[in-house]
């Protein structure tokens, strides 16, 4: 199996349901949940990790987060949309669009994903657990330094970020192997893209907010539990010195 259509847009685009999607059309697809999710990739954290810690435009060997893998949408893989164009030169790439346009995905965005930066318990995550300080290197270089210039902490300057970026794909990828794509534009346009037939069922409508909610609630939950435990083991230290000494 080899990488044959590559998802250059930013998440929280509509790359879940569109994740969702390409698998009902028979593209098993990679996406953020693959990495932290999937069980059966591990080690996939690692190597975008490493990803994040070389310089842009390093090749790596991308086969082998991707071997059993179609395409690919949302981070990570959207942040090396252009190396595995070259590393894939025959696939296609595919640019995802929220429906509402850069300021609804500022705002989504804002809302989910980056947790990694704005929640103060994910900090406490990446203190106290080898996930927590591998996600949230790799976030932070790979996704917010270097994809999105680390603009998020400015809307005006984040929401051009957006925009530029559209411009950057479309300049780069011949017009023939681009599709520039909504989720509210349906099947047509993805069916025709790839060359596959229309399925006879509504295009997914995932709601990803709410299932990032839930991870991210249960990593506040997680940092809680961490640090009673932590205060508990201070709580005994100082407990057993005040008797040492006394």
């Amino acid at each position: 199996m080899t990488l044959e259509l590559i998802g250059a847009g930013f998440g929280r685009t509509g790359t879940w349901s569109t994740f969702a999607a390409l698998n009902r059309l028979g593209f098993p697809s990679y996406h953020m949940q693959e990495v932290i999710i999937n069980k059966a990739n591990k080690g996939h954290l690692d190597f975008w990790r490493k990803v994040a810690n070389s310089p842009p435009g390093t090749q790596q060997d991308w086969n082998r987060v991707f071997a059993n893998y179609r395409a690919t949408v949302d981070n990570p893989g959207c942040c090396v949309w252009r190396e595995l164009m070259a590393a894939y030169p025959e696939a296609k790439v595919l640019l995802t669009l929220h429906p509402r346009g850069a300021e609804a995905w500022y705002d989504s965005t804002i809302d989910t994903i980056y947790f990694t930066e704005n929640v103060w318990q994910f900090k406490v995550l990446e203190w106290l657990t080898p996930f927590g300080r591998k996600f949230g290197d790799m976030s932070r270089k790979l996704v917010w330094g270097r994809t999105l210039k680390g603009v998020m902490n400015d809307r005006d300057k984040a929401v051009a970020r957006y925009n530029s970026y559209i411009d950057e794909v479309k300049a780069a990828v011949p017009p023939e192997k681009l599709l520039v794509f909504k989720v509210s534009d349906g099947w047509a346009p993805l069916c025709d893209f790839l060359g596959v037939a229309l399925p006879n069922e509504p295009f997914p409508n995932l709601n990803d907010r709410a299932s990032i909610k839930k991870i991210i609630n249960g990593m506040i939950t997680g940092s809680y539990l961490m640090l009673a435990g932590v205060a508990a083991l201070i709580a005994l230290a100082v407990g057993g010195l005040w008797w040492w000494l006394g």
